[in-house]
């Protein structure tokens, strides 16, 4: 239409003579954005679409969205490590919204509202074996009964939760609350065999008549040392003393207790212990800003009065004593020793070195390949084996809860589309919302809402929970704190920028839509569109 003469471009029989929008070389359209906080999820969750819901106050309509992906919110939202917030745009204005918070809030609220999950699909008559009842199985086997298979999990253990109950402290995750969660995934028909330990996966597959299993067995075994110990030395490892705490015999370990590692398994040791009455000291051969502890966890560990001895390795363990050598790093970050020793009180000492998965009941499958500890899997989450899926601690990935609930719930997808003799493919990710493509000057100033934490003499004396949860006016506060990264909330700001009234109204919920017989392509609106789901392109495509 450029190329044509000027008269051409008059629209006969209106007032509006001029087509203005053959002057454009670019047009804006409109997009949704992929928000950097649902890009960073291990879980996948949708959370600017659940914050969506819980900023208009329908808390369990938010809710209902959150569990999509992830069935246990009230978990996760207490022992998460919220790469969301770290990724939120919102942490370049002022401060991360508390994503965390109010899914801490959401969880809670479906527990004591009593909110049950939708009603599984058809069943298909298909049969799935889960094995084990950590965050990974049991998020597979919420997901799967939801398609309509039929699910069991076997579990090892005397009770459901894996490393959420025998590795996570009770002043980090009640236990109460995650009963509650699992229930409520047992509630939709899946089947749960305790004290149950899968030797052979092939023969239980068979004997139970089984089509497909996903293997989502924890790391449950310590890693041990090294260290040159006397007969009578009370060497132990982190696992094992957590694993205690479930039971009625608690871990005799002593008043002064040395735990080795700089992991979050060595820093819930140390809390744990001097909530005991313990000495608690922590060794570990590097710096702090180089322990692969959380910060905050770290923090709290210290207000609570943990020790923490930096640059330092065990070299020896004796009867009531331990020698450790001090270290110091070199010019690459990496520990090397100084000869310089000293002795330290030690009634006994934990090992938290990191732990491995008991592969032993893969011996003899066919097709499988383990390398450094871990099954192999491909993309779709199957092991070389047909038909044998893997998650969790047992695969190569970081090992948190998190990351577990997105294993169980990518194998559930894949683990449905083997058994309907497809191929699942996932939906295609938009560009990322960043920082750079809104316009923060529209958003007010709002402070991150904090949430309490209990009082030190109560954190060192008492297994109550560290840190409380949102009220509703703080989780409906922290939750109007996002900035619709990337999607649309009718600002209407476009629409009165516009200075060729090209923008139509599509009225409320249906967004709108340019009118390009007007709009010259000028950009205002893009450069004006708060959360950045408007965007340029040249007129050509």
């Amino acid at each position: 239409m450029a190329n044509k003469p000027f008269a051409i471009t008059l629209k006969p029989g209106t007032s509006l003579a001029n087509l203005t929008g053959s002057w454009r070389s670019s047009r804006p359209v409109y997009l949704n954005r992929l928000p950097p906080c649902n890009n960073a999820c291990p879980a996948g969750e949708n959370i600017q679409g659940w914050l969506f819901h819980a900023e208009s106050g329908d808390y369990e309509q938010a809710w209902r969205v959150l569990v999509r992906d992830n069935p246990l919110p009230s978990v996760m939202g207490r022992v998460c490590y919220h790469p969301c917030e770290t990724s939120c745009n919102r942490g370049q204005l002022d401060e991360a919204v508390g994503i965390n918070s109010v899914e801490r809030f959401l969880g809670d609220e479906a527990i004591k509202r009593g909110w049950k999950f939708d009603a599984p699909a058809t069943e298909t008559g298909k049969k799935v074996l889960v094995v084990g009842a950590g965050p990974s199985g049991l998020s597979a086997a919420y997901h799967l009964a939801r398609m309509g298979h039929q699910v069991e999990i076997q579990e090892a253990g005397p009770l459901a939760g894996g490393m959420m109950r025998f590795g996570i402290p009770k002043y980090r995750l009640p236990r109460d609350v995650l009963d509650a969660e699992v229930q409520r995934i047992l509630d939709l028909g899946v089947a749960l065999k305790l004290n149950t330990k899968v030797e052979n996966i092939e023969q239980s597959m068979q004997d139970g008549g089984f089509d497909a299993a996903f293997l989502a067995v924890g790391a449950h075994i310590g890693k041990r040392a090294m260290i040159p110990a006397g007969d009578a030395a009370h060497i132990v490892d982190a696992v094992s003393v957590l694993r205690s705490m479930e039971g009625e015999d608690k871990p005799m370990l002593g008043r002064k207790v040395v735990v080795y590692g700089g992991g979050n398994t060595a820093i819930d040791v140390a809390r744990t212990v001097k909530r005991m009455g313990g000495e608690p000291l922590i060794v570990y051969r590097r710096t702090r800003d180089k322990a692969p502890a959380h910060d905050f966890e770290i923090e709290e560990a210290l207000q609570e009065g943990v020790m923490i001895k930096w640059l330092s390795t065990i070299k020896q363990a004796g009867v009531g004593e331990i020698t450790v050598e001090k270290m110091e790093l070199d010019e690459k970050g990496f520990p090397q020793p100084t000869g310089e020793f000293e002795k330290l009180e030690a009634d006994s000492v934990v090992l938290a070195l990191g732990q491995d998965v008991d592969l032993s009941l893969l011996n003899g499958v066919s097709g499988l390949e383990i390398k450094d500890g871990t099954v192999q899997v491909a993309p779709n989450m199957m092991t070389g084996h047909a038909g044998i899926f893997a998650g969790g601690d047992m695969v190569p990935s970081e090992r948190t809860v998190t990351v577990g609930v997105g294993h169980g719930k990518k194998a559930a997808r894949n683990i449905d589309a083997w058994l309907r003799g497809i191929t699942y493919v996932p939906e295609p990710k938009h560009e990322i919302a960043t920082f750079d493509k809104l316009n923060p000057w529209y958003y007010s100033d709002a402070d991150k809402t904090v949430r309490p934490m209990l009082d030190i003499i109560r954190r060192q004396t008492s297994f109550d929970e560290v840190q409380g949860g949102l009220d509703e006016t703080n989780a409906l506060f922290e939750a109007r704190r996002c900035l619709s990264c990337g999607n649309c909330f009718e600002c209407d700001n476009c629409y009165g920028v516009c200075p060729d009234n090209a923008v139509i109204k599509l009225g409320p919920g249906k967004g709108f839509e340019f009118n390009y017989d007007y709009c010259k392509g000028c950009g205002i609106c893009e450069a004006e569109c708060p959360c950045g789901s408007i965007k340029m392109v040249p007129e050509d495509i």
